[in-house]
């Protein structure tokens, strides 16, 4: 109660409250004149019909209760002239009393009103001790995953949001959410952004080039900006506006599709080198490593790799020495580049003996000619591979024929694009409800074929294998992994849809046990792919017998929850 006239003197001093006060009150002098007016009318058809006995103060009183529609109480004309008057005066006041004035009431003092309540229970600041946090500008299905990748690896975040609906709608949903303009250096000062770690803008090029600009001006040197951009010209312009590194996730996300092809010639495709070490993807499918287990393909003993993974319909688990390999399945093996390099003339050379068939010869399938699919396009181009595009539009800048214009549900326009004898197919439109009815309609046309789409929200992953993907990479999980890869350097690096490559040192509960008897991968999910001895030799793939040592650094490989429950079981 205290609060209260607080807030209503708050409420009246707004400029949209007084600008509606002054709607209300014209609106009231509108009524009061209108009722004078019935007034005098009430007192010349009454003096029509000889009755001089009602008062002024009756004629007032006659002329509300109809207006109101309460009723016809004691007062009533005798003539039809008196009686026409009277619906007048009642229709009248249906429109004026039942309508007007409910709609006038709520659009200028009701809604204001909870507007103005929303807006002092939206957040517009963090608390003064906030430190670390990673801001992220314009609330968008990719920065709420963003915000839940960052939560999951135990880093502090808060949304940007200007909407003060949408904010509360957030907050509602368990999200750190504060509302404010992203052109407002208060706003900033307001999100703490001199303790931040990191600004993200993931808004538009023109809008990411205004956020970064308004927060490098008004706040410290030393807060890392990172932003999105769509082309090379919008990079250029964000680097100049004071953005410390610029991320084209569409070009990003072309290339590595097109990585993923399948390829005669290069089986293997890197997604991480550090230092000596090499992890890469290798596609089961037309190999013959079909239907045998790990332990009759003898990779290690023929290659020195060791297969750290297997991805099946998006789903990443632990092989053993008995997993069967299936052509659904994809390798995570862990090398050198030399090793890395005789898995490929291992798996390459062998099919083309086998079956006489190489994919390369026919050109891969791209459907979908924007940012991404284009970036695949060129990717493909640059590596020597024939490719057909498939989109609406035509494309400038692509080599004679290698488009087909269409829409890719057409059959007769697949058909043209040779979406039967294709090898791979690329979806990469920007809808995941038209990559998942794409998925199915290539699958059925083409049961052999190597389908790698495009997801734009995660939880649309396992839609897409379920529909007959064989890989589907995220453009929300790769906005996460370039995020916390930077926020994190050298100690957690995101390799693949929530797949970590993290380090570790060796205490007093691993030190002195053997590898194959630590219990790492049994009790935690985690490989160990390389260690670091205390003398500074790099070994790949350690030995299963190798005995950890006080001190050394252990490069290991796991989902988030494997990385934690390696923490809670072996660190100090």
């Amino acid at each position: 109660m205290r609060v209260l006239p607080q807030q209503i003197v708050q409420f009246l001093l707004r400029q949209n409250t007084r600008q509606g006060m002054t709607m209300i009150l014209r609106f009231f002098l509108l009524l009061f004149l209108l009722v004078l007016f019935y007034a005098c009318l009430f007192h010349f058809f009454m003096w029509l019909e000889g009755r001089h006995e009602y008062s002024w103060i009756t004629g007032f009183y006659w002329a509300v209760t109809v207006m109101t529609t309460l009723g016809f109480g004691d007062i009533t004309f005798n003539s039809d002239a008196g009686r026409l008057f009277s619906i007048v005066v009642l229709l009248s006041g249906i429109l004026l009393f039942l309508t007007m004035l409910p709609f006038m009431f709520t659009q200028y003092i009701y809604a204001p009103w909870l507007e103005a309540q929303k807006k002092e229970r939206t957040p517009r600041m963090l608390p003064p001790e906030t430190h670390g946090h990673v801001i992220i500008v314009n609330p968008s299905p990719i920065a709420l995953n963003l915000a839940d990748n960052l939560k999951t690896y135990g880093a502090s975040y808060v949304l940007l949001c200007h909407d003060s609906q949408k904010t509360m709608d957030l907050l509602d949903r368990g999200y750190n959410v504060v509302a404010g303009d992203h052109d407002s250096p208060k706003v900033y000062e307001n999100l703490r952004h001199a303790q931040a770690a990191m600004l993200v803008a993931l808004d538009s090029d023109t809008r990411n080039t205004n956020i970064i600009f308004t927060a490098r001006e008004s706040g410290p040197a030393n807060l890392l900006l990172v932003a999105s951009a769509t082309n090379d010209e919008s990079s250029e312009i964000l680097k100049l506006a004071g953005c410390h590194q610029v991320f084209q996730f569409q070009r990003l996300l072309g290339e590595a599709l097109a990585r993923r092809v399948l390829n005669d010639k290069e089986r293997c495709s890197v997604i991480l080198r550090s230092e000596q070490l090499v992890i890469a993807e290798t596609p089961v499918m037309r190999t013959f490593l079909v239907g045998k287990t790990l332990r009759e393909c003898g990779l290690r003993a023929k290659t020195g790799v060791n297969v750290v993974g297997l991805w099946e319909r998006g789903q990443f688990r632990l092989p053993n020495a008995d997993s069967v390999f299936t052509s659904t399945m994809v390798m995570v093996i862990a090398g050198t580049n030399d090793q890395i390099a005789q898995v490929n003339s291992l798996l390459g050379p062998r099919e083309n003996r086998e079956s006489g068939k190489n994919s390369n010869d026919m050109p891969v399938l791209i459907l979908g000619g924007g940012g991404v699919g284009l970036a695949a396009a060129r990717f493909l181009q640059a590596s020597g591979r024939a490719f057909c595009v498939v989109d609406k539009e035509r494309k400038e800048g692509l080599p004679e024929g290698s488009m087909v214009v269409g829409d890719a549900s057409d059959l007769a326009v697949l058909e043209s694009a040779n979406i039967r004898k294709a090898p791979s197919v690329l979806i990469t439109t920007h809808v995941d409800d038209t990559n998942i009815y794409l998925t199915l309609y290539c699958r059925r046309l083409n049961k052999e074929v190597q389908i790698i789409s495009r997801a734009n929200l995660d939880r649309n992953i396992s839609l897409l294998h379920t529909a007959g993907a064989d890989l589907v990479l995220s453009l929300a999980s790769m906005v996460s992994n370039s995020v916390i890869n930077l926020l994190s350097p050298g100690k957690v690096l995101m390799i693949n849809e929530g797949l970590n490559i993290f380090r570790s040192t060796v205490n007093a509960s691993l030190a002195g046990k053997h590898l194959q008897g630590s219990g790492i991968r049994s009790e935690t999910h985690c490989s160990v792919v390389a260690l670091r001895t205390t003398e500074g030799e790099m070994k790949i793939n350690p030995d299963p017998q190798h005995v950890f040592a006080l001190d050394e650094e252990l490069y290991l490989i796991g989902d988030s929850a494997s990385e934690k429950a390696f923490h809670e079981r072996f660190s100090s």
